[in-house]
């Protein structure tokens, strides 16, 4: 059984038209979505990551700001940075592009962001919220891995959906929306005994445990949805996933690639929760 490829470049794509519909009806209202982005330090990924960021909103015409700090800069300095991007009205949304330097608090920089402005949804607030299923700015790459299984029409109401990693940014959020979607959730990581024996009884199988090729045939039940959030390098440099696609590919229902499966949705993402802050600040001044 060949399985079903989960594109989602051309689902990204599909989703970035109707956001840019939307930049453009708020710019008729005279408000343009604003991002900004804090990168501390020169660490090449981050700069990659920053610059795709940039492009992605200037193509759908959304303002967007770097805002780029020495990597000896202290943590006052960049709390006091986040503060002045609170107060300003011609940003919507703040991202701080981690990993931060040793030195400084991740956890304390992510609370100071304005939940207003947490386009990343990853702030104390943002969270609380997500676990209670109030309205708030979730997770980028969680909230794309939604947006990909709603529009590869894979109903996860009462499926048996494993996630298998536990980080604040994917497995634990990851976890949550799914639930929220009427599936059955058990969370696995790489410490599980036997995790084999639960993986096969999935429907849903979310990887998200940052180790190339960890999940195998021999994890899969025939006809399976695979979701692979890894983003690994081999030893020749090439990108590659949690999932082992040449094993699993043949057993799955539906898989997706990497690159080209939920990477493109963590970017649109963020976009889409840009201009969603950008229209609630429209509705607050009415």
């Amino acid at each position: 059984m060949a399985s079903s490829i989960i594109n989602g470049k051309e689902i990204g794509q599909e989703i970035r038209k109707s956001v840019a519909e939307r930049v453009a009806q708020l710019k008729e209202k005279g408000v343009t979505p604003g991002l900004a982005v804090i990168l501390v330090g020169d660490n090449p990924a981050s700069q990659t990551y920053v610059r795709n960021k940039q492009k992605s909103c200037e193509a759908i015409g959304i303002f967007s700001e770097l805002v780029k700090l020495p990597q000896e800069v202290s943590e006052q300095e960049l709390l006091e940075q986040i503060r002045s991007l609170n107060n300003r009205n011609d940003i919507h949304g703040i991202l701080v592009q981690l990993p931060l330097p040793k030195h400084i608090d991740e956890d304390k920089v992510i609370a100071t962001i304005s939940p207003e402005k947490d386009v990343d949804g990853f702030s104390p607030v943002s969270v609380g919220k997500m676990m209670l299923g109030q309205d708030t700015y979730l997770p980028c790459t969680p909230f794309g891995v939604m947006k990909l299984l709603e529009y590869s029409g894979i109903d996860v109401a009462g499926k048996h959906a494993v996630v298998v990693g536990r980080s604040h940014i994917v497995g634990k959020p990851m976890g949550q929306l799914l639930l929220q979607k009427d599936a059955t959730v058990t969370y696995t990581h790489s410490k599980t005994p036997d995790l084999p024996s639960i993986t096969k009884q999935a429907d849903i199988i979310v990887a998200a445990v940052g180790r190339p090729n960890f999940i195998t045939k021999e994890h899969v039940k025939p006809g399976a949805v695979v979701i692979d959030v890894g983003i690994n390098r081999d030893e020749n440099n090439k990108l590659i996933g949690d999932v082992n696609f040449a094993e699993v590919e043949p057993i799955a229902s539906h898989i997706t690639p990497v690159p080209g499966g939920v990477g493109p949705m963590t970017i649109t993402m963020l976009l889409y929760n840009t201009v969603q802050s950008a229209e609630n600040t429209l509705l607050q001044d009415k």
